[in-house]
C-alpha cells in the first residue's frame, strides 16, 4: 500500500471541513487556501470524495462543499479507498509494480500478516481524530 500525493491533499482538505462548523458549505477556494494546497488537483480529488459519500458537491445560490456526515463518522480507510481505489489494501508496499499473489515478493507474506492490523487502525482512525491532532507538524510538499 504506498499513498499517492492526492490522498496527502485530500486529507488535508477534508480537514479543513472537519474544523468548520457541521454541515458548513466552502468553496474549494477556500479549502485549497486555507490548506495551501493546488486549487485545480483539489477539485479532481473532491471529486472522487463525492462520488464515494465523503463529501457533499453543493450547486446553486450556496455552491462548494461540506462533509456528508460529522467528521467522526468518516473513517481514514473510507477516504483513502475513495482516493486510491478498492484495491489499495492487496496492494504490495514493497514493489507494488513487481508483487502479486501469483507472483510474491520476498516480503509478500510478511506485509499480509501486518495488513489486517492495519486496516484496523484505518477504520478506527476517524477524519475528527486527524482534525484535532495537536502535534503540530508541517506537512511537506
Amino acid at each position: 500500500m504506498r499513498l499517492s500525493r492526492e490522498s496527502e491533499y485530500g486529507l488535508e482538505g477534508l480537514k479543513v471541513l472537519a474544523r468548520r462548523r457541521e454541515g458548513e458549505v466552502l468553496l474549494l477556494q477556500e479549502i485549497a487556501a486555507a490548506g495551501d494546497l493546488p486549487e485545480r488537483f483539489l477539485a479532481k480529488i473532491f471529486q472522487k470524495l463525492s462520488r464515494h459519500g465523503v463529501a457533499l458537491s453543493h450547486r446553486g445560490a450556496v455552491r462548494g462543499y461540506s462533509l456528508a456526515r460529522p467528521a467522526a463518522a468518516i473513517s481514514l480507510r473510507e477516504i483513502l479507498e475513495a482516493i486510491e481505489g478498492q484495491g489499495l489494501f492487496d496492494r504490495c508496499v514493497f514493489w507494488p509494480a513487481r508483487c502479486s499473489p501469483g507472483s510474491p515478493c520476498s516480503l509478500h507474506h510478511r506485509w499480509a500478516t501486518f495488513r489486517p492490523k492495519l486496516q484496523r487502525v484505518l477504520e478506527t482512525t476517524t477524519l475528527g481524530e486527524l482534525a484535532t491532532d495537536s502535534s503540530g507538524r508541517q506537512r511537506r510538499r
